[in-house]
């Protein structure tokens, strides 16, 4: 309940949703870029020394319920667009903004309370088994999502209303998860966390790892979607085939890709996942025209780009546990969830700017977008280079 609740605020569907109300690359880019919420988990982290890490997710989630109402109107915001007035546009992405901040705060506590589930040696089948579980529910969801769009197009609200009471339902399980108190009564310092970057070695290899290779993926997956409604043509229920694909990726592969870094290491995974994620970007490249085979093979570029995606994800997810204490974990959690969103973030509005002024000038707008895709596919297949040392 509470992955439906986030994705469907925060990836793919807002993209979709955006581009209808005739958002720009740079306010695609800048909606791909609200991971730099993530700053928020800084003064988060000084509450954890005095509030249960349950009332944190659960007042979290309660804020996120409340900024979202105005995309449960989005009926309204439609007409108004149609106006071309532009302040749809501006009010949805404010609700968007707000929403993300409010669960990244909520999520300050939650790889903390978690990692007090999770045995070392297996970090990787937990969470290959936890994410496989998401990964199914939001396949129903896109599921649903796509045969709506196809009848009703354009009309998004139901769905954002379908996923917010997934988060309102989600309020009732999280406020009875066992937790392992870090109340101490005495202060956690933003300082304290931000040493451990000077005194681990490995932290800060993990960090430009990560962050380099989450900077290129959320660069390339939004503006694959904005080519393909935008200047291939095709339509939001089909766009949402390739929603559907991404997370049937997920759930094919996650279990398997935890059972690998438990057994051989994260290293090779992330090398695999790397290489692979840049190859298919490459294949980009050969998009032309909405014909059936451009959308299979679309289909099968997010299928694949998902599992290889998730193999890195787990892989990450297995260093950072190794990394962290499991006595203490908040500091060094919070610290790398801040560090990596904010490389991650900035990628997409540079992204988005760096597009909107190239179309601006060109003859060919596929032309741009192909150009874009090939240099993010060589920026992707060398993103395990830092991550090189983290071997079994």
């Amino acid at each position: 309940m509470g992955m439906t609740f986030s994705m469907v605020f925060t990836q793919h569907l807002p993209t979709l949703a955006l581009v209808s109300l005739g958002a720009s690359e740079t306010v695609v880019g800048l909606q791909s870029a609200f991971m730099f919420a993530d700053l928020l988990k800084l003064p988060t982290l000084r509450a954890v020394a005095w509030v249960s890490k349950r009332n944190i997710l659960v007042l979290g989630q309660l804020a996120a319920l409340v900024v979202a109402v105005p995309l449960l109107l989005f009926a309204w915001l439609a007409r108004l667009a149609s106006q071309g007035t532009g302040g749809a546009v501006y009010i949805a992405l404010a609700s968007l903004i707000l929403v993300t901040a409010c669960i990244r705060v909520s999520e300050t506590v939650w790889f903390p309370l978690l990692r007090g589930y999770v045995e070392p040696a297996r970090i990787g089948r937990f969470f290959g088994t936890l994410r496989s579980g998401w990964h199914l529910a939001l396949i129903v969801y896109y599921v649903v999502a796509r045969y709506w769009l196809a009848h009703h197009p354009g009309e998004f609200g139901p769905l954002f209303l379908l996923a917010w009471l997934c988060g309102l339902l989600r309020i009732f399980v999280i406020a009875r998860l066992p937790e392992r108190s870090e109340r101490t009564g005495e202060h956690i310092r933003i300082r304290e966390a931000l040493a451990l970057l000077r005194s681990s070695p490995n932290l800060r290899r993990y960090l430009l790892g990560v962050g380099w290779g989450t900077a290129v993926r959320m660069s390339v997956v939004p503006f694959v979607l904005v080519m393909m409604r935008r200047e291939v043509g095709f339509s939001s229920g089909h766009v949402l085939y390739t929603t559907i694909a991404s997370f049937a990726g997920g759930l094919a592969s996650l279990y398997l890709w935890g059972r690998v870094v438990d057994r051989i290491g994260p290293a090779p995974v992330f090398r695999i996942s790397a290489l692979g994620m840049g190859i298919l970007t490459a294949g980009l490249l050969a998009v032309q025209d909405a014909g059936g085979a451009t959308l299979i093979g679309l289909i099968g570029f997010f299928f694949l780009h998902t599992v290889l995606a998730s193999g890195f994800g787990v892989a990450d997810t297995h260093v950072l546990f190794g990394l962290t204490p499991p006595e203490a974990p908040v500091r060094t959690l919070v610290i790398a969830a801040v560090v990596v969103s904010g490389l991650a973030g900035l990628a997409p509005i540079l992204a988005g700017v760096t597009l909107e002024w190239m179309l601006g000038t060109a003859e060919s707008s596929l032309v741009v977008y192909h150009r874009f895709f090939a240099v993010a596919a060589v920026c992707q297949s060398l993103a395990f280079l830092p991550l090189r040392g983290f071997r079994r």
